[in-house]
């Protein structure tokens, strides 16, 4: 039941909050609602680890045939992640215009995407795949930048077309086992279609994460979005392609996954680089942690490409990792936004002086994005590549360069902004001689003090994840391992 409540009570805080609509009531609503969640998450994580086995949930009746939840090693650190993300998220639009509604849809979006990671069933997978898209869709065109209309647009089309490959590969999967549930690994023979199911799955869930040369819409989707959105979309939205990867790919195409393994860690290491390459040229920094979401993400692809347990729980990490530091970067650069109406680096400096609490935050989130020992990104990714070095030998070593550029545009950005000159941005009343950029409010500390504690955590304690997820992998290497 409990995880049945993880999608039903964030659904009812949307309810009431478009009910009452009062400011101060919605806030209080959405708050309460994505706060109990994250109880519920935790409780959920400790009934699994206690009994070993997945935690399952069907609803009774006509509704029963399709409403069938599972909970195991591979959801649960996902769902853990949606709940803390989804708090952050109410916290940073505290003051969002037409607030009810704002809230109504991060409420909607968190209830869908805890549908995608709990769904046992392949009818209800693919409803809640697209009913993500509905309200990120109405986050970025309605409370985005200028360009939002656009960037919503393309958002939609990309992902929607990527669903649209994943809803026939489900078809064929639903006639191929007789039912739309979804089968214990290995008893589902799909013969000679086999390949077409992969692919046609795997284009639906690479778009999502997204790898090169798909990944075209996510820097405007991300620099379009609001603050709560853009940390949304790289904190959970992304982490619904490798999900998607793990959870049917390997389960019911793992010769053709296998097979098609070599060419993903290409892929995976052309985004590595690539998007580190297009994070060092940029001077918007939205724009730049964008782009490095290309890249952190294709440490993921990397992992699960070389099949082996090193290797995914690796791109595990890094999918848990990479959403709580983005989400952190994310609401760094939305607040100064917010103060200072220009995300060009060009137009700060010193603000380490002026902003001092902000300013270290930031350079801990960096130093986070680049890997820094110590600190979550570094153990999912090391983990990712040296699984993938087993696998695939010394060609892996190229991703290096990804690693390199990777702390070129991190301590960039940190000098930038941070150190030097103080430049205040033109058209604020700092430029006018007046007051300094206001610092961190208590709000935006709150809301930061648990991306940086799991920051911290994942960096010294990875077992946090690992030892989560760590039977289930094991469980896919095996189904590997079987076919090889």
């Amino acid at each position: 039941m409990i995880i049945g409540l993880l999608i039903l009570i964030p659904l009812v805080g949307c309810a009431a909050v478009l009910a009452f609509r009062s400011p101060a009531v919605s806030r209080a609503l959405a708050l309460v609602s994505t706060s109990v969640t994250v109880v519920l998450a935790g409780l959920a994580v400790r009934a699994y680890l206690t009994s070993g086995a997945p935690l399952t949930f069907a609803a009774s009746g006509t509704v029963g045939a399709f409403l069938r939840l599972s909970a195991d090693g591979i959801a649960l650190p996902l769902v853990a992640l949606t709940a803390v993300l989804s708090v952050v998220a109410v916290l940073v639009s505290w003051n969002a215009e037409r607030l009810s509604a704002h809230l109504a849809l991060l409420l909607a979006l968190e209830a869908a995407v805890m549908a995608v990671f709990l769904a046992a069933d392949l009818v209800l997978f693919y409803v809640a795949w697209e009913a993500v898209l509905i309200p990120m869709f109405f986050l970025i065109g309605g409370w985005g930048h200028e360009g939002r209309r656009l960037a919503a647009m393309k958002f939609f089309l990309y992902t929607f077309a990527g669903s649209a490959l994943m809803l026939v590969a489900l078809v064929i999967m639903v006639l191929a086992q007789g039912g739309h549930q979804m089968a214990p690994a290995g008893t589902v023979a799909l013969g000679s279609r086999e390949q077409l199911v992969f692919w046609l799955l795997a284009l639906g869930f690479l778009v999502k994460v997204p790898v090169w040369p798909l990944h075209t819409w996510l820097p405007d989707a991300h620099v379009e979005a609001p603050t709560a959105g853009s940390l949304m979309l790289a904190g959970v939205l992304l982490k619904m392609g490798g999900y998607g990867v793990m959870r049917l790919c390997i389960p019911y195409a793992p010769n053709a996954f296998l097979a098609s393994a070599p060419l993903l860690a290409v892929l995976g290491g052309v985004g590595i680089v690539y998007g580190a390459a297009a994070a060092f040229g940029q001077s918007d920094l939205k724009r730049l942690v964008a782009y490095s979401s290309v890249a952190h993400m294709g440490f993921v692809i990397l992992g699960l490409a070389s099949g082996t347990e090193l290797g995914m729980q690796g791109a595990m990490l890094a999918m848990v990792s990479h959403g709580v530091v983005a989400a952190l970067l994310f609401l760094l650069v939305g607040s100064l936004y917010e103060r200072a109406h220009t995300r060009e680096m060009s137009a700060f400096g010193g603000l380490g002086t002026s902003m001092p609490k902000w300013a270290t935050v930031f350079v801990f989130g960096c130093l986070a994005s680049l890997g820094l020992p110590g600190l979550s990104g570094f153990p999912g990714e090391f983990a990712a590549v040296t699984g993938s070095f087993l696998r695939f030998g010394w060609p892996v070593a190229l991703v290096g360069l990804g690693v390199v550029l990777a702390g070129a545009y991190n301590l960039r950005a940190i000098r930038a902004v941070v150190h030097g000159e103080r430049t205040a941005p033109e058209g604020t009343a700092e430029a006018g001689g007046h007051k300094h950029l206001s610092d961190l409010v208590p709000r935006e500390l709150i809301a930061i003090a648990p991306l940086a504690l799991l920051i911290v955590l994942l960096g010294v304690w990875p077992r946090i994840v690992t030892g989560l997820s760590g039977s289930s992998i094991a469980d896919l290497v095996a189904i590997l391992a079987g076919v090889r």
